[in-house]
């Protein structure tokens, strides 16, 4: 397990959201931006992602070998179960990149168990879906200084670190800057390739 140290003046983390149209392409956009904690911005990745595919772990990893920096501290997720189903495997990442990870989500749920089985209509594919899903565990509730919350999964770190990280990158509401401006680059560039000769 890493020490963070979410008291250094302008840690990094790298924040990764994604953007896809139901029904439009097999793909999602990654977009992944790199931000100190007193909230400059000094990197920029793209990925992609399969809708209803199982390849979110490896192209997150795809984009943090892209960007080639050693100096990210912590990696962001804005959610662990993307672009339809494909379950990021949040331990995995961080073995294989060395990087704290901290999944985040923002509403409360029951659980998808019960949606995996509805989409996936293959008694084996299910099954894949469900052990993946079910390896996440449980989520924690975090209050924020905002007073706002959100719910995560983490990897790599302890709490009591993500607590300070993601307040630490928090201005207003519950979304950590480098997810609200990851969720914005993915879905303007969704716009961008949806015109002529687009993706």
């Amino acid at each position: 397990m890493h020490r963070v140290h979410p008291e250094k003046k302008a840690i990094r983390a790298l924040g990764v959201a994604e953007s896809f149209r139901k029904g439009y392409s097999s793909r999602a956009i990654l977009a992944g931006v790199v931000m100190r904690s007193d909230l400059v911005i000094d990197g920029i990745v793209y990925g992609y992602t399969t809708v209803k595919g199982m390849d979110a772990t490896d192209n997150i990893a795809e984009m943090y070998y892209k960007l080639d920096r050693n100096d990210i501290r912590v990696i962001m997720l804005g959610g662990v179960v993307i672009s339809m189903f494909n379950i990021i495997d949040v331990d995995e990442l961080y073995r294989r990149l060395n990087v704290p990870v901290i999944g985040l989500t923002f509403e409360e749920s029951e659980g998808l168990e019960e949606h995996i089985r509805r989409v996936f209509k293959d008694a084996d594919e299910c099954s894949r879906r469900l052990e993946a899903y079910n390896r996440l565990g449980a989520r924690s509730k975090i209050i924020l200084k905002t007073d706002g919350h959100l719910y995560v999964r983490y990897s790599g770190i302890n709490i009591r670190d993500v607590k300070k990280i993601v307040n630490k990158f928090t201005l207003q509401g519950s979304v950590p800057e480098p997810i609200r401006v990851a969720r914005l680059m993915a879905k303007a560039m969704l716009r961008f390739g949806s015109g002529p000769g687009g993706l």
